[in-house]
């Protein structure tokens, strides 16, 4: 067999060498009839075990691309003369020499689908990304035996598919925590589990919005969401926020729904006002409208009362609820829920089902008992302690070294703030900078849609602690004083 192979790291070896081989067959480098050298041979050529050369012996018998002659040994089987007709190359053979084969491109409207959110930059030391929280002081010992026992109670259950909208005993833990924190009043047969909030909003878009309809959507605004629903085909309006939130004024009176972030707007971070939510509500009813409320971050405020969610003040069922624990535990959980109107509980239970049938059973139930055990109100008791020291030091530096470059806006919730930029450096200037010295900030004016873009930066305090701001703003201030000068 004259066809050199190449085993790279020592993951995935029997993959490797499937590939490799099934490509020298299918490019013709292997003959029909040629005889490869014996399991143990080949083995000891490329450094694997002979059970690695072995299973993919027999899984390239299986598929019909070698034939094993007992006593004689093993070759290129006839028939993948056949196949080479008929298979692409698989992926790799243009690293191999072969020739690329020829790519098909589909016509889909993803294609013109921009990025959602930048990628985690490299080398960067200090990360201000937001909505990330911080891992590093949760509790898991406690999570491991909530986990533990979730598993034993699903080895005795009968196994098979769930209920697609979740969960019966994190359904009643979220309804008795929305009661409380949120004062949201709802049956936990109201609640429906998602894959985070995102698939919350993507599915009530899918149940609700045809291609052509007007929805709205606050500008600045929460890229993902606008990007979702574009790619479904409605025609987004952004609506233009001011010091009291969205400006209802400016909405669109076809807009069949209404995307808002009231308790903590992104990526500004002030509150939506008492008044401006009963002027939204009313709106809502008049136009018959579904607004769908975004509650991320709502579990922690520093500066005065929680402002009431527009769920709770509610009477005329126009509010789809939408909460997450990826911004108070972390991210990789992906639990989600929506509280919607009783009018649509029922068909986004359906769309949920047809999107995934359900959401992970496991973190599910071991997520409701983390929650009525206590643990879970007592990790965020940690964290509102833990954040709104981050917070103060954030201020401190914002106010005091990087003043000259930086302003921070009004604020009073959330593990992110937004800082306007205030010397005449560009904001991408002032985001490359940081990231020369290991601090990885990121711009607000790509947020913006129809207004003009504000340079600023969104400053995430999840996933760094007092000391490491401190460090991090200081090497920042410095370096931009070198900038400067």
């Amino acid at each position: 067999m004259d066809v050199h192979l190449t085993i790279h790291g020592r993951h995935d070896l029997a993959g490797q060498l499937y590939r490799q081989l099934r490509t020298a067959i299918l490019d013709g480098r292997l003959v029909p009839g040629e005889r490869l050298p014996s399991t143990r041979d080949l083995a000891l050529q490329i450094g694997v075990s002979r059970k690695t050369t072995l299973d993919v012996f027999e899984r390239l018998v299986a598929e019909g691309y070698l034939q094993s002659r007992p006593g004689s040994g093993t070759f290129v089987a006839e028939a993948a003369e056949g196949l080479r007709a008929r298979t692409p190359p698989a992926s790799g053979a243009a690293q191999l020499g072969s020739p690329t084969p020829p790519v098909r491109r589909f016509d889909t409207p993803w294609n013109d689908v921009p990025a959602v959110l930048p990628m985690p930059r490299a080398n960067v030391v200090y990360d201000f990304a937001g909505g990330v929280t911080e891992k590093r002081l949760f509790p898991f010992e406690a999570w491991r035996r909530c986990v533990a026992h979730a598993l034993r109670q699903q080895a005795r259950g009968r196994g098979g598919y769930h209920d697609p909208a979740g969960d019966q005993a994190l359904r009643l833990a979220v309804s008795r925590y929305l009661a409380f924190s949120r004062a949201v009043m709802c049956a936990w047969a109201d609640i429906i589990v998602t894959h985070g909030a995102q698939q919350a909003i993507d599915l009530i878009a899918r149940v609700l919005v045809r291609p052509g309809d007007t929805v709205a959507v606050e500008d600045p605004g929460y890229p993902p969401v606008r990007i979702a629903l574009q790619a479904l085909g409605a025609n987004v309006v952004p609506v233009p926020v001011d010091a009291e939130g969205l400006v209802v004024e400016a909405l669109p009176p076809q807009a069949r729904l209404v995307y808002v972030t009231p308790s903590h707007q992104f990526p500004l971070g002030m509150p939506m006002s008492l008044a401006r939510r009963a002027q939204l509500l009313d709106w809502a009813q008049r136009h018959d409208a579904l607004i769908v409320e975004d509650d991320y971050d709502s579990e922690f405020r520093f500066d005065g009362r929680p402002m009431e969610s527009l769920k709770s003040l509610d009477a005329a069922g126009c509010v789809a609820y939408v909460g997450t624990f990826s911004k108070t535990i972390f991210p990789e959980l992906r639990i989600g829920y929506m509280v919607p109107p009783g009018s649509l509980v029922a068909p986004l239970r359906r769309a949920k089902q047809v999107a995934d049938w359900h959401s992970e059973s496991l973190m599910q139930a071991a997520l409701a008992k983390f929650m009525l055990d206590g643990d879970f109100a007592k990790y965020l008791r940690r964290m509102h302690k833990e954040y709104a020291a981050r917070r103060a030091a954030l201020l401190r530096h914002l106010r005091g070294p990087l003043a000259p470059w930086l302003a921070p806006l009004p604020s009073a919730a959330g593990i992110h703030m937004a800082a306007r930029v205030q010397a005449r450096l560009p904001e991408a200037e002032l985001v490359h900078v940081a990231h020369s010295v290991g601090v990885g900030l990121y711009g607000t004016a790509r947020m913006f849609v129809a207004q003009p873009p504000q340079p600023g930066l969104l400053l995430g305090y999840g996933h760094v602690n007092v000391a490491e701001i401190g460090t991090a703003l200081g090497k920042l201030a410095e370096a931009l004083g070198k900038v400067a000068t």
